[in-house]
């Protein structure tokens, strides 16, 4: 298997949240003609940073698509932690409302925002993010499951599983260790029985180490940080991270592309997910599924 001779597979997150989504709009359309109601998502945007903006148009365009009720409310970069809370508050008491989140990043403006006390508002029935302490608790613990997974870590596995990538024994490393999606996902890929390192900024040796991987996750948010040096014939790559790049020709200004230099990781790789059309699409496909479920467990719907 040399860098002449051989073309990654390209995983089509996009081809299979399509399939994920269809089934979710046929239990809506079910559920809205047995009981008259459907699951309802509510999503709080602060600042105007260009990817989460991004999230949020595909999160809008793809609850209407499943006929999800969909509410949103934008704060400046400014606004107040308590108007934020207040905000989550209300969302909490919305009998209508199945499944709340904040997108994150929050901007840290002289670190007004604190992430973990927001986080904490949002009630856990709700937490269709999977980020409550509650969660994310349960996710790390044998024998404990969360009420939520994290949506992109649980897109992130989906992906493998439904591409016939095996999990168990194998060796994983995860570049990054955010609470969004490193860690997560690290945890997650546990849970299937994989042997797990995960690389940050202090890592020694990162290429090195990323080499040994067999299915390699890069949650950095560095363009192009993984290059054909620091991958392993016949890994499995899962590329999460989605820089924005100024593009005049595009149409919002900007192009997105990954931590993974894409030209040269599928000349090595066995399998690799595209930025865009990878792990973005499964995202949102993911938040739906537990939107859903949550709704189900709220209405009592089977």
């Amino acid at each position: 298997m040399t860098a002449n001779n051989w073309t990654a597979k390209i995983i089509d997150g996009k081809a299979i949240a399509e399939g994920i989504r269809s089934r979710i709009a046929s239990e809506v359309s079910r559920m809205k003609e047995l009981i008259g109601q459907v699951p309802g998502l509510a999503v709080i945007l602060v600042g105007q940073r260009r990817d989460s903006e991004t999230y949020v148009r595909n999160k809008t365009i793809a609850s209407e698509e499943v006929g999800f009720k969909f509410k949103m409310i934008v704060f400046p970069e400014n606004c107040t932690e308590c108007e934020v809370c207040n905000a989550l508050c209300r969302f909490n008491e919305d009998p209508s409302i199945h499944g709340i989140l904040v997108q994150l990043p929050l901007p840290q403006l002289e670190q007004h925002l604190d992430e973990a006390k927001i986080l904490n508002v949002i009630s856990l029935e709700k937490d269709v993010d999977g980020f409550h302490p509650l969660n994310i608790g349960n996710l790390a613990m044998q024998g404990m499951e969360p009420l939520f997974v994290p949506c992109t870590p649980k897109g992130c596995i989906e992906l493998l599983l439904q591409s016939g990538v095996e999990i168990m024994g194998k060796k994983a490393v995860v570049i990054g260790r955010s609470n969004i999606v490193g860690l997560p996902t690290s945890l997650l890929l546990q849970r299937h029985h994989a042997t797990v390192t995960v690389l940050h900024a202090f890592t020694k040796n990162p290429e090195k180490i990323a080499r040994e991987a067999d299915i390699l996750v890069s949650a950095a948010g560095v363009p192009n940080l993984v290059r054909g040096s620091w991958v392993k014939p016949g890994a499995v790559i899962v590329d999460v991270g989605t820089n924005p790049i100024e593009d005049r020709r595009s149409e919002h200004g900007y192009r997105l592309i990954g931590d993974v230099c894409f030209k040269e990781a599928t000349r090595i790789a066995s399998a690799i997910t595209p930025v865009p059309g990878g792990v973005g699409p499964m995202t949102v496909a993911m938040l739906l599924c537990n939107t859903l479920e949550s709704a189900k467990h709220a209405f009592n719907f089977t």
